[in-house]
């Protein structure tokens, strides 16, 4: 806006400057004779005088800005700009006090000497004019001025002794009565065409800076028409003479409008200009200290200040709720930081949508949202609450090509009842957060016991991230029987987690912390590497090839170069594609776009894909017609109760004869009575694995044991068999 007004200004200005150059161009034209002595014979001196007085004004100020400029500015340029019109303004004095009709000035009075004043100073003008735009800019020391600005006063005491020697050196330009000599028009025009070259000089530099060059050329515009005019008329009174003092006058001014812009205007604006900026910057980042980039939504700084000044105000009861977006860590390690911000900045539209005005919804640092409420009636009112906004999750996400489906989890935390500081409050709610997860609504308002829980679970995040580095995880095998061979053709892959001081830790308990902190992506390629490695050193101590089953994570399908890692592996393991098994679990298939592509794309390597603990997972069965799908796995839980629950024994003949149907194989997990597999090797079961059997074991010891477990599967099925007969 501030541009547009300078500019408009700037025509403007123009425009008045052009409409005067008509005016006083129409009066030459249209009535020069009748104007002839207009203002009285006796009067021209005085007129004269006053132009002039404005015209030394103008330049002696140009001369003074120059050097009051120069201790700042340092510039070559400047300073010799300063000199020319200090000179020109001293030869301006002589021209106005030798002027024919003044009183005496060490002679009388003559057009000789004010005449030549004029023309040297005109001349001088141009000449300076070309050299200053040719000179190349540099810095000069303060001490320079002192070196440059008497230099005016040695020209105009030169001037003095050439006009006023005791016998005219130079000619006359003047004739009295008939107007100015040839001579007088030869150099006037020298000083048209000097100055006809500076303009196309200018214009070709006008993009560099537009309003310095359009008051230049608009100056040297002016001084071309008052050189034209004084080469025209015919003596002192001629309205051509009063208009071309004008031009002149008019001159002067836009050049020191030119040069007061250049040396102090435009600096001055820039200056403001950057404190604008400045200002503008500051603002900027007061913003962005107090919000996050990503969803513009205040941060914890702001939430932090807002609870030490609001939370005390009223004994009121307050609370504070904090959202934790399921799964954003395994789509941020394995899709990366912009597709999960896309997702976490759609997830707040969604929840600004929900949540009333007057509560505050920030965006912490780790991706957590939190609302303060000052003002709680019932702890109703933030169960329905945290209820709506579970709502607005249930429809997909579309983040580019990608359809994303999270929930959330949601922690409370009261004031004062559970604390009356900030800190401990917004603490105590992400603890709910973090156990939310383990209860259906995944709604939890704080509990006491929480801390302990909560400070263990970070310990064990913390100690996981060096799990992998010290080698505390390691890889057990649970052998997978064929019902069909009584072999051992297959096993299943399972990770361990040995701590160094706490013992044994259940994946039950550090799966969800990797998965969580995306620690999955990066332990799932060490668990697919070494399995694959595993089956060649199998293969290679003399057991027959056996294919083994790996898990993936919702986290690892996600990420973006899965197949080619998959396919780095088995080219380092140098493992036969046909010998790897990949397991995804059934609530991994309700984005089917996404998957659906990712599987065919590991089917082209080579691999089978498994679907494990089918059965528990409560989504559309359409999957199995859809997906590249070799095999389904039957859930333990459905396994152990095949005869104490009429419900799960249909449920297993009905996953077997669907699978039949679909040409799918079927492994039953969790097989540990005679019974229940008996019951499976009637159904027509694929294979089975379970504790009946053998529970997972090292690598080693299957090894060694190898022919041993043959025997123990052997023994168990001819059991079967005699049972039967």
């Amino acid at each position: 806006m501030g541009k547009f007004n300078d500019d408009f200004s700037f025509v403007k200005r123009g425009s008045q400057f052009l409409v005067l150059t008509v005016i006083f161009l129409s009066v030459i034209a249209l009535g020069g004779d009748q104007l002839y002595g207009i203002f009285g014979k006796n009067n021209y001196v005085t007129i004269h005088l006053m132009m002039e007085i404005l015209i030394i004004v103008v330049t002696m100020a140009i001369s003074i800005q120059a050097w009051l400029v120069s201790p700042y500015i340092l510039s070559k340029r400047v300073l010799y700009a300063g000199a020319l019109f200090l000179t020109i303004s001293l030869i301006e004095i002589a021209h106005a006090l030798s002027y024919k009709g003044m009183p005496f000035f060490i002679t009388e009075s003559t057009p000789y000497a004010a005449t030549w004043f004029y023309m040297l100073g005109r001349l001088l003008l141009s000449i300076g004019g070309l050299v200053l735009l040719f000179m190349k800019d540099k810095e000069v020391k303060i001490t320079f001025r002192w070196q440059i600005y008497p230099l005016p006063f040695l020209i105009i005491i030169a001037c003095f002794a050439i006009l006023y020697a005791p016998t005219s050196i130079l000619p006359s330009l003047i004739i009295e009565g008939e107007g100015p000599t040839a001579l007088k028009n030869t150099l006037q025009y020298l000083a048209v065409l000097l100055h006809i070259v500076i303009i196309i000089v200018l214009l070709k530099k006008f993009k560099r800076a537009p309003k310095i060059i359009f008051l230049s050329v608009g100056s040297a515009i002016y001084l071309i028409m008052s050189d034209y005019l004084f080469t025209i008329y015919r003596d002192v009174y001629d309205i051509k003479n009063f208009i071309g003092h004008i031009f002149q006058l008019s001159s002067f001014y836009l050049l020191f409008r030119a040069i007061y812009f250049s040396s102090i205007e435009k600096p001055f604006q820039q200056l403001i200009d950057t404190q604008e900026h400045l200002e503008k910057s500051r603002e900027q980042m007061h913003y962005m200290a107090y919000h996050n980039e990503v969803t513009n939504l205040p941060n914890d700084r702001f939430l932090m200040e807002t609870l030490k000044r609001n939370l005390y105000i009223t004994t009121s009861h307050k609370a504070i709720i904090a959202i934790g977006i399921e799964r954003i860590s395994a789509i941020k390690a394995s899709l990366g930081n912009t597709y999960a911000d896309q997702m976490i900045d759609l997830i707040a539209q969604r929840l600004k949508n929900v949540i009333p005005e007057k509560y505050d919804l920030c965006m912490l640092r780790e991706d957590y949202f939190v609302i303060f409420i000052d003002e709680v009636v019932h702890t109703h009112q933030l169960t329905q609450l945290s209820q709506q906004l579970q709502l607005v999750m249930e429809e997909s996400f579309q983040v580019q090509h990608f359809s994303l489906n999270s929930q959330l989890n949601i922690g409370i935390s009261l004031f004062p009842t559970d604390s009356n500081r900030e800190e401990e409050l917004l603490r105590f709610a992400l603890y709910a957060m973090h156990e939310a997860h383990k209860i259906p609504s995944r709604i939890r308002f704080y509990e006491s016991s929480m801390s302990s829980e909560m400070t263990e679970r970070l310990v064990l995040e913390n100690d996981l991230h060096d799990a992998l580095d010290n080698e505390e995880l390691y890889l057990e095998y649970q052998p997978q029987i064929n019902l069909q061979s009584g072999e051992i053709k297959s096993v299943e892959a399972l990770i361990r987690w040995q701590h160094p001081k706490k013992g044994w830790i259940s994946p039950g308990v550090f799966i969800p912390i990797a998965e969580e902190s995306g620690l999955i992506i990066p332990i799932g390629q060490w668990v697919l590497e070494t399995a694959c490695r595993q089956v060649k050193q199998w293969e290679a101590a003399g057991l027959p090839p056996m294919k083994v089953a790996v898990n993936l994570s919702l986290g690892q399908l996600f990420q973006q170069n899965l197949v080619e890692m998959i396919q780095q592996v088995l080219d380092k393991t140098q493992l036969d594609a046909q010998f790897l098994q990949l397991e995804i679990t059934e609530s991994m298939t309700i984005n089917s776009n996404h998957m659906t592509t990712i599987l065919l794309q590991l089917k082209g390597l080579g691999v089978t894909i498994a679907v494990d603990d089918f059965g528990t997972g409560y989504s559309s069965l359409s999957y199995l017609k859809d997906f590249p799908i070799d095999c389904l796995k039957i859930d333990r839980s459905f396994v152990q109760k095949i005869h104490a629950e009429s419900t799960d024994k249909a449920l297993v003949d009905m996953i077997l004869s669907m699978a039949k149907h679909l040409q799918l194989k079927v492994v039953a997990e969790g097989i540990e009575e005679i019974d229940q597999l008996s019951y499976l090797v009637n159904s027509k079961c694929d294979a089975v694995q379970g504790f009946l059997f053998s529970k997972p074991i090292q690598p080693e010891i299957l090894q060694e044991s190898y022919k041993s477990l043959h025997n123990h599967v052997k023994s168990i099925l001819d059991s079967i068999s005699v049972l039967e007969n």
